[in-house]
């Protein structure tokens, strides 16, 4: 038999795989905190597995990216719904991840999508923004200490920046520290292979996949 705390959870990660709207979801999150669970408890069992549901309908096709951005609206509200509760460790870290646009990009829709749902795999995430040059993001990476390091590119035109980052990495010390991730309209799998990064993500459901998969194999 279930029990009210299966209950409750159970109906956090239905209203999040529908989407039934911040405020709705909103009163769930709030009846579980008046229930006393935990929010490791309700990030982990809720929120989470929402998230993940919403990511495999868009897998499926049955989700676009308007919906993925909405999703991303619901997590920030319930994010803000949780944090005068939380403590340190609340959400369990995975990693670091360094994200950031390369330079003459000005793109950060999917960017942002996918630093978001990063954070709700337990990443720490350090968004450098657009436009950022090479040297940026192995200043960042040091300075950080992030184990990936993820660039978007949306244009074609930008893709060459692609293999600068990686150079400078390579000149810095660095590249064989760290899983290097590319994303965007721009972004093939042949493209990856050719310049030599880790990966390359086709949507930000298979990036983070990919950067869990890389997490775990430590």
């Amino acid at each position: 038999m279930s029990t009210k705390s299966d209950d409750i959870m159970q109906e956090i990660v239905r209203s999040i795989s529908n989407l039934e709207g911040l405020d709705h979801i909103k009163k769930l999150v709030e009846k579980a905190l008046k229930q006393k669970h935990p929010v490791n408890e309700i990030i982990e069992k809720g929120l989470k597995p929402g998230l993940d549901d919403v990511g495999g309908r868009y897998e499926k096709g049955e989700y676009f990216l308007s919906e993925l951005l909405y999703a991303g609206e619901i997590m920030t509200g319930l994010f803000d719904v949780l944090k005068p509760h939380m403590k340190q460790g609340d959400i369990e870290q995975t990693g670091t991840i360094l994200l950031g646009t390369v330079r003459g990009d000005m793109h950060d829709i999917g960017k942002n999508i996918f630093g978001m749902m990063a954070q709700f795999s337990g990443f720490k995430v350090h968004d450098i923004g657009v436009d950022a040059n090479p040297e940026r993001f192995v200043e960042e990476t040091k300075k950080t200490g992030a184990g990936i390091v993820g660039m978007s590119t949306l244009l074609t035109s930008t893709l060459p920046e692609v293999k600068i980052v990686l150079d400078r990495l390579r000149e810095a010390g660095i590249r064989e520290k760290v899983k290097v991730i590319i994303g965007g309209n721009a972004v093939t799998k042949q493209f990856a292979q050719e310049v030599g990064v880790d990966a390359a993500a086709l949507d930000v459901v298979e990036g983070v996949e990919i950067c869990k998969k890389w997490a775990t194999a430590k």
